[in-house]
Formats: structure tokens, C-alpha cells, sequence
């Protein structure tokens, strides 16, 4: 495990993660997604901490693009396939190596990259792969303060 004080870069998975993974939709066939607040917060927390914050979402959502302007998170990749290419592309335009970057996730397409970044976190309702492959198993579940209980982990370990 990496040391906690060199996490430069946090990203986080979007459905499952951030949200509790349900996808509602209306009779126009609009998605709605739940975010949990506290979420929001230990994201902005991390912000002030240097930290950059990215969103990977395999979702191509506009919703997804709406809440990360928001909590004014420029690094969001929205339909994507190959996590661990965004990965390293972020790390050469930021200019860290993988071990300093801190992934939460819940699901298979996780699994990849979780096993590329330096610390990574599962959601306590993550599919039991990611929970096996996880550094640390968040006591919260996606979409209830999960995100947040990263967060707090990271900050109470680089301060």
C-alpha cells in the first residue's frame, strides 16, 4: 500500500459509488440519479487538500457531466470502456505515477484499474471481486456515504 500523504489524484467510479446504482427513469425516458451530499463535501474536502478529483463512468451521462460541474470537477470521462487508459493519461498530463493515485469503485469494470492505482477503496455493497482486490472495504455502500468515508480516511491519514 501506498503512503496515504502521496495521493495526488482521487477518482471515483459514478453508478454504484457515488450513486446507490439504481437508474430511474420517467415515461420521456429521462435518467434520474440519486448523489448523496456528504459525498459532496468529503470530494470538495479533499479539493482543498490539493487533491485532484476525477469521475471514470462507464454511464455517457449528462447527469454525471451536470453534478461533477457542480462540485467543480473538470476531470470527468463519461462512457468509458478502458478505466485504466483514462488512468494513465491522467497520470501523464498530471504528471504522478499510479501510486499516487486513490480509486473507489463497486464493480467489475473497476477491477482493472483498482489493481493499477497505488490505494483503492470498495464500497461495502461492492461485487465480491472488487471487495476481494480493494486495499481498504468501506464500511458505507454506494450512493450512502461511501465516497465520503474515503475520503475521511485519506484526510485523517494526510494531515
Amino acid at each position: 500500500m501506498t503512503e496515504t500523504s502521496k495521493i495526488k489524484l482521487f477518482i471515483s467510479d459514478v453508478d454504484g459509488t457515488l450513486t446507490d446504482g439504481g437508474m430511474y427513469y420517467t415515461a420521456n425516458g429521462e435518467i434520474m440519479k440519486k448523489f448523496n451530499t456528504r459525498d459532496a463535501v468529503g470530494l470538495r474536502l479533499l479539493q482543498e487538500h490539493n487533491i485532484t478529483i476525477a469521475l471514470i463512468t462507464g454511464e455517457d451521462s449528462d447527469i454525471v457531466r451536470s453534478r461533477a460541474n457542480k462540485l467543480n470537477i473538470e476531470l470527468v470521462y463519461c462512457g468509458i470502456t478502458d478505466k485504466v487508459a483514462v488512468l494513465k493519461q491522467l497520470c501523464t498530463e498530471l504528471n504522478i505515477k499510479p501510486q499516487q493515485v486513490a480509486y473507489v469503485g463497486d464493480d467489475i469494470n473497476d477491477f482493472e484499474i483498482m489493481q493499477n492505482v497505488g490505494l483503492s477503496f470498495a464500497v461495502s455493497d461492492a461485487e465480491s471481486l472488487i471487495l476481494n482486490v480493494a486495499t481498504i472495504k468501506l464500511t458505507k455502500s454506494g450512493g450512502a456515504g461511501a465516497v465520503r468515508e474515503a475520503a475521511n480516511y485519506l484526510l485523517e491519514n494526510i494531515i
